[in-house]
């Protein structure tokens, strides 16, 4: 049973990971949920799984962009954080227009 245990564990730890890294790509406007959607009925990728709903939103919120620059610097890629950063304060420019 421990082991059934860790092996959800890992399986959550995987969709947290793809979650993030799909919502890098949308956020950064690098990919559109189109694209992923198509490389997901091609089979390049086995599930689109995001850490918001993207019917009701495009993940280009300060609070979304902050939880990827967290995850991003967890996992020291600072390139990404840098990116992001400068994406947050362009978000909050425009939506204070």
């Amino acid at each position: 049973m421990e082991v059934n245990v860790k092996m959800e564990f890992l399986e959550d730890l995987d969709l947290y990971n793809k979650a993030m890294e799909n919502a890098y790509f949308i956020v950064t406007r690098k990919k559109t949920l189109k694209q992923l959607l198509t490389e997901l009925e091609a089979k390049d990728i086995e599930e689109v799984v995001l850490p918001f709903d993207p019917i009701r939103e495009d993940g280009r919120t300060a609070d979304i962009i902050e939880m990827l620059v967290e995850y991003f610097e967890t996992i020291e890629e600072y390139e990404k954080c840098a990116e992001l950063t400068n994406l947050i304060e362009h978000v909050t420019k425009r939506r204070q227009n």
